[in-house]
């Protein structure tokens, strides 16, 4: 059997009735683990090279998700070469979106990154509409050209407050967008861990590959428990993160994302101190107000689904 802890934990739940459902929780799940993840990373910027945490990071992942793939049996299933070309695919989106994020975490507001990656959602939804076909109305897309309109009020470019480390953001939000969308293109016989494993090698090498140019500075045992602790989380992170785009619709349950801000907030002013200023409030504001309109959307398309089912 090479089914998952986390599905199988969710699949005993009576509550979850649903794909959508199940996909609400999960992404609330990955959303807590990343935002962990990412204030315990953070924590080691400015004593702790970038590459260098990513190497060490993902080590302790890969170790950990080698053992869970081992116990669950996972590496005696055949994947298929579609499968393989997707996963090679996601695992470009994968270290882009790492290697972009990371640059514009350790340089930036922890709110503010998340912040950004607010427009998920939207860019998913839109990137769902292009590539998958799924039903947009002129709504969303209203929905969504407001929402990206209020990222740039959390970029602000062009204005004093500008950080170039922004548009690095900007650049993460598109490889989550590849990441998201090939994952959505594998088939259910691929694990899930195994789909997490490949993500944690291609990081991990890439973090190598970057200590050679980086250097390599010494860890005290706090920069070491902050990276065991992001480890962990992030592994939680990566498998619910895989499981998520597997079930319910990319519109409704991209949405739920949007957890991720109230923890980047509260980790932020907790652990570092940080405040947003208006702007950025505004556009998080603006932001969450299109996310939560498309999942209002999403619900009365569905409504009416049924109704005209009902009907016949």
């Amino acid at each position: 059997m090479t089914e998952d802890w986390p599905e199988r934990f969710l699949r005993k739940t009576e509550m979850l009735k649903t794909d959508n459902m199940r996909g609400a929780l999960l992404m609330m799940l990955s959303m807590a683990a990343f935002t962990l993840n990412d204030t315990l990373i953070k924590t080691v910027a400015g004593d702790v090279p970038l590459f260098q945490a990513v190497f060490l990071r993902g080590l302790l992942t890969t170790a950990m998700i080698v053992a869970i793939a081992a116990s669950r049996g996972a590496f005696r299933v055949r994947i298929t070469a579609p499968d393989w070309r997707t996963i090679g695919l996601r695992t470009v989106g994968e270290i882009g979106s790492t290697v972009f994020y990371l640059v514009a975490l350790f340089h930036m507001k922890i709110g503010s990154v998340i912040a950004i990656l607010q427009s998920l959602p939207l860019a998913i939804t839109l990137a769902g509409a292009l590539f998958f076909h799924e039903r947009v109305g002129w709504r969303r897309y209203l929905a969504i050209m407001t929402g990206f309109f209020g990222v740039m009020l959390i970029v602000q470019p062009g204005t004093t407050g500008f950080n170039g480390y922004s548009v690095l953001a900007l650049l993460a939000v598109v490889f989550v967008v590849l990441r998201d969308l090939a994952t959505r293109g594998l088939s259910d016989a691929v694990p899930s861990i195994l789909v997490a494993l490949s993500a944690s090698v291609s990081v991990t090498v890439l973090g190598a590959g970057g200590t050679l140019v980086e250097g390599w500075q010494p860890v005290d045992s706090q920069a070491l428990i902050a990276l065991v602790g992001a480890a962990v989380f992030i592994v939680a992170g990566y498998m619910f993160a895989v499981m998520v785009m597997r079930v319910g619709d990319i519109a409704f349950v991209s949405t739920f994302r949007y957890t991720a801000l109230l923890w980047g907030l509260i980790l932020g002013f907790a652990v570092f101190g940080e405040i947003p200023d208006g702007l950025t409030a505004l556009g998080s504001l603006v932001v969450v107000g299109m996310g939560v309109f498309t999942l209002y959307r999403e619900r009365q398309i569905a409504k009416s689904a049924v109704a005209n089912q009902r009907g016949c």
